[in-house]
């Protein structure tokens, strides 16, 4: 069960000391009063009330939020997008998520699922989605995108991946890729070449968008840093609207890594307490 996942790593994080108040980043789509986890393909939550549930069982304060939208605050905050008053962060992991920054603001959205950019449909009648539609960005451009397409390259030329998953592709990962990569194998190169160029297309259409003045992306994907951008970046140039009469947004690597949205869930949960026992003394 979820919750029992989440109590132990909870009772991990605080060894002896005391729980003042949890801040949870959840993988769904979380409603603007941050009560339910109301959609989440990779989770059993369908419409669920889970911070009561979760307040109820730990007997503190629960905040909860977007864990792509936890990342996009913290690294507003103390990260790459820090003073920085227009920013999008966009997270790369099995998926793609996504948090704004307008105005030095984060912004949620009416229905408090902003920044679900990895939904936006790039291929009309594409690949099938978790969400249930076709096409979906992240269908082209995150962990499973890599690993897919490094599986269908296996056995077209001489790889160290075929090694590394055992000779099975149903074992390959993401990270056997990022190694390879970084040990110069030339398919594991071409999966990054190929999901970076799709990373800037999609970048390229949140830029037409939002004209922020920096894209930082973060997740698990972005460790392989410019092998990943790089090709992002020039793929981001080559399609953006009016590229030759704009300043392109820079693309950068997200500054806290894959902590980044506990980073995020912690300070604002922090925040809301600090400002509760502050109306509380008023």
């Amino acid at each position: 069960m979820v919750e029992d996942a989440l109590t132990e790593a909870v009772q991990e994080a605080a060894g002896d000391a005391e729980v003042a108040a949890v801040g949870v980043a959840a993988a769904g789509y979380v409603d603007a009063a941050g009560e339910k986890v109301r959609f989440a393909p990779p989770l059993p939550w369908l419409e669920e009330p889970v911070r009561s549930r979760l307040e109820d069982r730990w007997k503190v304060p629960v905040l909860l939020e977007n864990d792509a939208t936890a990342t996009a605050h913290a690294e507003a905050t103390y990260g790459a997008a820090r003073g920085i008053g227009d920013a999008l962060v966009v997270t790369m992991g099995t998926g793609i998520g996504g948090g704004i920054i307008l105005d030095g603001r984060l912004r949620r959205g009416w229905n408090g699922m902003a920044g679900e950019f990895g939904h936006m449909q790039v291929v009309p009648d594409g690949l099938p989605c978790e969400c249930g539609n076709r096409g979906c960005w992240e269908q082209y451009s995150s962990g499973n995108a890599l690993v897919r397409f490094a599986r269908e390259g296996m056995g077209s030329m001489p790889t160290v991946l075929e090694e590394r998953c055992a000779g099975n592709p149903a074992f390959l990962t993401g990270p056997m890729v990022t190694e390879a990569a970084e040990a110069g194998d030339l398919l594991a190169r071409e999966a990054f070449a190929h999901v970076g160029d799709w990373l800037g297309v999609g970048v390229a259409n949140l830029v037409a968008a939002f004209d922020p003045a920096c894209i930082v992306v973060g997740g698990g994907v972005s460790a392989a840093g410019d092998k990943l951008l790089e090709p992002a970046r020039h793929a981001l140039t080559r399609s953006v609207t009016g590229s030759g009469h704009r300043d392109v947004p820079p693309l950068v690597v997200a500054k806290l890594g894959p902590e980044a949205g506990l980073v995020g869930a912690a300070d604002l949960v922090r925040r809301l307490i600090s400002t509760t026992e502050g109306q509380l003394r008023r």
